[in-house]
């Protein structure tokens, strides 16, 4: 082809110059929403000494796609995903060819988010083990060309170990390593009796929850079965954590005030950057200058992509 269009990055291969834009990145970072990664972006800005030059400020490299979002600190890219395997599905396609353009070497990839534990606390860190769907199968199923595709959904044994040992005695909850379900839905896939439709008993819903957990499920959510499959299928390593916002066995409404939330949403956070900046501390990474700004190969292209993604659905 001419050039890969990224559509819903609002890069190119031909119009932008990805390798010195993207080639220094080792970590790639995502989560749920656009105002969460940009936060963690400032965060682990802040952990690293990561300095901007003067005048400047973070550069949403995403913005024209009105999709998806990215910011680039040093070596870590912060990126939001959106909800729901179908969506962090198409940003996994379009960030593992941009690893490939910027020819990459050896990333590392995190999701970082939210979730529904089942028989623990909330506020509790879960750093999934593997992913599962709701039927228990370690596997993404997805139906191409009329057939359907089975892909592993496996993470990085090693690596959970790793975000594991680096929880602190003296943090204020608990950090666990357990299986993660991921299901289609967020209300009857999950075993909810409070959506629009409910058509189980709550004795049946218990009975299902019960059931998962006594098979080693920790937390449910909706993104890790593409997030582990697609990383695994790239040979990519990578980790998922999540903090739980309340405990599945005990209720299927998230009643926990704002601000409480808020602070849980930075535990996981605060894990990943410990591993990230040990990583750097051992490489001689840190206080890295520069950061995430536009390296343009073709101005018409350049519009062009912009044009195609502004338009793209």
């Amino acid at each position: 082809m001419d050039q890969d269009i990224l559509y819903h990055l609002a890069l190119g291969s031909g119009s932008h110059d990805l390798r010195r834009m993207f080639g220094d990145v080792k970590f790639v970072c995502m989560g749920g929403t656009p105002k969460r990664m940009e936060q963690f972006a400032y965060y682990i800005m802040k952990e690293i000494g990561h300095k901007l030059p003067a005048g400047t400020t973070l550069l949403d490299i995403s913005q024209y796609s009105y999709r998806y979002s990215m910011f680039k600190v040093g070596p870590v890219l912060s990126i939001s995903h959106g909800m729901g395997i179908p969506s962090v599905g198409i940003l996994l396609h379009e960030v593992i060819k941009l690893m490939y353009h910027a020819k990459v070497k050896d990333p590392i990839f995190f999701r970082i988010g939210t979730c529904g534990g089942i028989g623990i606390e909330g506020g509790t860190v879960v750093i999934s083990e593997e992913a599962v769907d709701g039927m228990l199968r370690p596997y993404l199923e997805l139906p191409v060309l009329g057939k359907l595709l089975q892909r592993p959904a496996k993470l990085d044994r090693q690596l959970a170990r790793d975000l594991k040992a680096l929880a602190h005695p003296e943090d204020p909850y608990d950090t666990i390593i357990g299986k993660t379900m991921c299901t289609y839905d967020f209300y009857e896939g999950q075993g909810r009796l409070d959506g629009a439709f409910c058509e189980f008993t709550e004795n049946e819903k218990m009975e299902y929850l019960s059931k998962v957990h006594k098979a080693g499920v920790a937390n449910i959510e909706m993104e890790s079965l593409s997030f582990a499959a697609l990383t695994h299928h790239a040979g990519i390593k990578s980790a998922v954590v999540c903090v739980t916002f309340l405990d599945r066995l005990k209720g299927d409404q998230v009643m926990a005030p704002k601000e409480v939330l808020d602070e849980w949403q930075m535990r996981p956070q605060q894990l990943i950057s410990r591993y990230i900046t040990r990583y750097l501390q051992r490489k001689g990474r840190l206080s890295v200058e520069g950061h995430g700004s536009m390296c343009v190969k073709s101005p018409r292209r350049y519009k062009l992509v912009q044009q195609e993604s502004e338009n793209y659905d």
